[in-house]
């Protein structure tokens, strides 16, 4: 489907789906869609760049993974200011900074200075770590059972991100003398209309915690809180979900175009799917974790997963990177709407800060590692060894789902004692 009419139709589903939601979901929604655009540029245009201007082949991907690095490191500042100075304030601090990495990256882009272009980067991370707590601050404008529905509508804003950002990307290549400056420059700019439509934002919450039990508002120790087998299996869905998607979509526009010489289009086109595909799902994922439940969406989210690795490994074909990035998405989907989902139930209100800033670390962190790792493993081991290297990480959320389903066997069984 063309653009125009893409563009003509869903945004017209995404408000049908939006009637009757309070408008900060509405207004964080679209922040995401614009905001959120700014990632698909980086991630089509960031490896072509490093190879062009980055000192060894080895640091190709490195303005990838260091956009991840800055959004790893910048989540403990923000949700300290978060806490003390509100949601509204640092959701318009990162429009600034979006802004200002667009501009930055333009100017090493333009000056091929590839320290320059790493530094627009690093604080295009920073903007994306602002960017993550907009799902939280839905889920605090709605009552607990809505949760994953408001979660899962917010990342519907991804959907436009998925076509606009990579649509910039080419448009603004053939801005300025054929080189990717123009991109950056409009990545600057998506940044700033974000900015504007988070004025209308402001802060509230009508998230108590739990809403089976009225909780005391105090905060436990860190220790305790770090016990349950619960929060282990949410940040777990998030940050494997994450982690491995980041290893595999980093490397595949370097592997794609760079090395099995497909075209720019044909990668474009495979990015953009897997982008569509992260976000498509979250018309129904919200409602299928009401339904199903948050383990079952995990392990479907696992399956999507394996599947991903066995026909990426088949063959180097159009058809093989399309497919194999496409159930990408949708398994980053399930996991990441499941965990997100799932960890307002493992802190009470007083503690939301310190929760979501502990798992926000630990998914970016992971994110960041595999991202980093990309370029080193696809030009040093090969893409095989890329793909097969994932495998342990299934394997280790299937092991956080065990111990969390025996936890709450053993919960029971007291209880019937």
């Amino acid at each position: 489907m063309a653009f125009s009419a893409w563009f003509r139709t869903t945004p017209l589903a995404l408000m049908g789906k939006l009637q009757g939601w309070p408008r900060n979901v509405w207004l964080l929604t679209l922040a995401q869609a614009l905001s959120m655009s700014a990632t698909p540029i980086m991630v089509l245009l960031g490896g072509l760049v490093g190879a062009k201007i980055a000192p060894t082949a080895q640091l190709a991907t490195a303005p990838i993974a260091i956009m991840i690095l800055g959004l790893a490191a910048a989540v403990v500042p923000v949700g300290l200011l978060g806490r003390k100075y509100g949601r509204r304030r640092v959701f318009l601090l990162g429009s600034l900074l979006g802004t200002l990495a667009g501009l930055t990256a333009a100017l090493g882009v333009y000056q091929n200075d590839f320290v320059i272009f790493c530094v627009g980067a690093l604080l295009l991370g920073a903007a994306g770590a602002v960017v993550q707590q907009y799902r939280f601050a839905a889920m605090e404008a709605v009552d607990p059972i809505k949760a994953p529905r408001a979660a899962s509508r917010v990342l519907l804003g991804g959907l436009v991100a998925a076509l606009l950002g990579p649509e910039l990307a080419v448009l603004g290549s053939a801005l300025i003398d054929g080189s990717y400056a123009g991109a950056f420059l409009l990545l600057s700019a998506i940044a700033l209309c974000g900015g504007l439509v988070l004025l209308g934002y402001r802060n509230e919450s009508q998230w108590q915690g739990d809403a089976s039990t009225k909780e005391p508002q105090t905060e436990r120790p860190l220790a305790e809180l770090l016990s349950q087998s619960k929060l282990w299996v949410a940040i777990g869905g998030a940050a494997i979900g994450y982690g491995m998607m980041s290893l595999i979509m980093t490397a595949t526009p370097l592997h794609m175009h760079h090395m099995e010489h497909h075209s720019l289009a044909d990668t474009k086109w495979v990015i953009q799917s897997h982008i569509i595909a992260m976000y498509l799902p979250s018309f129904i994922s919200g409602a299928l974790v009401a339904r199903f439940g948050h383990g079952a969406m995990m392990m479907a989210g696992l399956g999507a997963y394996g599947a991903t690795i066995i026909l990426a490994l088949s063959g180097s074909d159009l058809l093989n990177y399309w497919t194999a990035l496409v159930l990408l998405g949708v398994g980053w989907n399930f996991l990441f709407v499941a965990g997100t989902s799932l960890l307002p139930s493992c802190y009470r209100g007083a503690e939301k800060f310190r929760i979501q800033t502990f798992n926000d670390f630990a998914v970016f962190g992971f994110q960041a590692m595999a991202s980093l790792g990309a370029g080193a493993l696809l030009t040093g081991l090969g893409w095989q060894v890329l793909l097969v290297a994932c495998l342990p990480f299934i394997g280790v959320q299937l092991m956080l789902l065990a111990w969390w389903k025996l936890s709450k066997s053993r919960v029971l069984q007291g209880g019937n004692n």
